[in-house]
């Protein structure tokens, strides 16, 4: 093997820089591999063709469905994960998302809000968290909506945002989706991986997928290091998995596959995944709306208690055209683009271990399994959510369209590998080591039980960095 390192971690999103921003600092030797390379730092990231028609940057590996049939998740493999590329929303779960709630088959954490609310602070420190102000036509429509029907309670939307993207036009209508050259939206490389980058006791190989884990010789239950698409192999006291809840399981099913291996929580990997139901909602107004940077505000009403209702980014005609038929011709989408206003309906889906990620195995295509009729509640109050909201729009003078995101809507991909105390009911503990191995640890959304009713990636960030400091002081 190549030289030892403390910790070797497995992906660079999220939870995966987050872990080793905190090793690093603490002078701990640390290796992270990203399967991706680096994302271009110029305006390819912003062209909606390039990033939304011909896919240059995204996943093109085919899965399929529970039915057999083909499915390319929306995933990104780069420098940073998909933190390059989401809206930049980043909230707190509430307290009561810590708990179980049965009648929605929803489990908990094995701790409460308090355990990760230092994390969250240190996140919301690391990501430079703003709020603005609503632009004057989306006050507007708002103020409309609200005072029509006071049960949508309207808040700010906390952005990983600088307000210096305001003065950049082009920027602050391609941030929600695009990855920013200009550095204007907080993310995992650029707020914490440049961060610890040019420090001697940190190293990032970017561009090399990990193709397997590697076990002490005589002992499969306990990790020592990993090797590499280019043969490569590495070595480390501690592994972490965090190459994402779609990914991380596969390595560990493909490992227990081989290594014939039988854990308590062996049939968990891959279990109670988890990606909520997302749909777009557009209303369209006879006149033309002429804000800028739109995603600035989210609402909640008591009757859609596991649900939220955000503001989308910039739509114009280029980005219509990527979401209707091909048919329709582009002078209406000239024409609607102009009028048109989006937003993001979020519900929490269900926890159900027949809701799973599956590996291919090597060569083979990977399975995501995954059905909303396992999830009945959180269904309907999706569906009487996006209804709920069309109705408002409709009432303030907009026509109102919505699309489900569908399977391929994986940017809130979860719980593929939940923590808990209980090794027959959960992956990993509490700490985020798999049940009944040595060495192996878990750093991304995989490990999260419930994926509340807001954007996870902040709790993402929480749970690396709480990660980072317990593997800095156990290591």
């Amino acid at each position: 093997m190549t030289a030892k390192h403390d910790v070797i971690i497995i992906g660079s999103g999220a939870g995966g820089s987050s872990v080793a921003y905190q090793l690093a600092l603490a002078g701990k030797q640390v290796l992270l591999i990203e399967k991706g390379p680096f994302l271009p730092r110029d305006a390819s990231t912003l062209s909606v063709r390039q990033v939304f028609v011909d896919g240059v940057f995204k996943n093109h590996t085919v899965w399929h469905d529970a039915g057999g049939r083909d499915v390319v998740p929306s995933e990104f493999y780069n420098v940073g994960g998909k933190t390059k590329w989401y809206g930049a929303a980043l909230f707190r779960f509430r307290p009561v998302e810590f708990e179980a709630e049965p009648d929605f088959d929803l489990l908990d954490w094995p701790f409460g809000y308090d355990e990760l609310e230092p994390y969250y602070d240190q996140a919301t420190e690391l990501l430079r968290i703003n709020t603005f102000t609503n632009e004057p036509e989306l006050q507007a429509l708002l103020d409309r909506i609200t005072t029509a029907d006071p049960g949508w309670k309207l808040e700010p939307l906390p952005l990983g945002l600088s307000k210096d993207i305001l003065t950049n036009p082009d920027e602050a209508k391609h941030f929600d989706g695009f990855a920013s050259p200009s550095g204007y939206k907080s993310d995992a490389e650029r707020n914490l991986i440049d961060h610890i980058r040019g420090r001697p006791n940190f190293k990032l190989i970017a561009g090399d997928p990990v193709a397997e884990l590697v076990a002490a010789p005589g002992d499969p239950r306990r990790i020592i290091g990993v090797k590499c698409a280019d043969g490569s192999t590495h070595e480390a006291q501690t592994i972490v998995l965090a190459a994402g809840a779609m990914t991380s399981p596969r390595i560990l099913q493909d490992y227990l596959r081989a290594s014939e291996i039988t854990l308590p929580c062996g049939d968990l990997v891959g279990a109670n995944f988890k990606m909520h139901m997302n749909s777009a909602v557009l209303g369209f107004s006879p006149f033309k709306d002429h804000d800028v940077l739109r995603k600035t505000a989210v609402l909640f009403n008591d009757k859609f208690p596991h649900s939220s209702m955000q503001c989308l980014g910039w739509i114009d005609e280029e980005l219509l055209a990527t979401q209707v038929p091909p048919e329709m011709p582009r002078f209406l989408d000239r024409f609607l683009g102009k009028r048109a206003i989006g937003f993001w309906a979020t519900t929490e889906d269900s926890s159900s271990p027949q809701n799973r990620i599956i590996s291919g195995g090597p060569g083979g295509q990977p399975v995501m399994d995954y059905s909303l009729d396992r999830m009945e509640k959180a269904r309907k109050e999706h569906q009487a959510l996006v209804d709920a909201w069309i109705d408002r729009l409709l009432h303030a003078g907009l026509v109102g369209f919505e699309k489900y995101m569908g399977l391929a809507g994986t940017a809130h991909a979860l719980g593929s590998m939940v923590t808990g105390s209980d090794p027959s009911k959960s992956v990993i503990d509490p700490h985020g080591k798999v049940h009944g191995m040595e060495g192996l640890y878990v750093g991304d959304g995989s490990a999260l039980p419930r994926a509340s009713r807001v954007n996870p990636s902040l709790t993402i960030y929480a749970w690396g960095l709480r990660l980072g400091k317990h593997l800095a002081a156990t290591g």
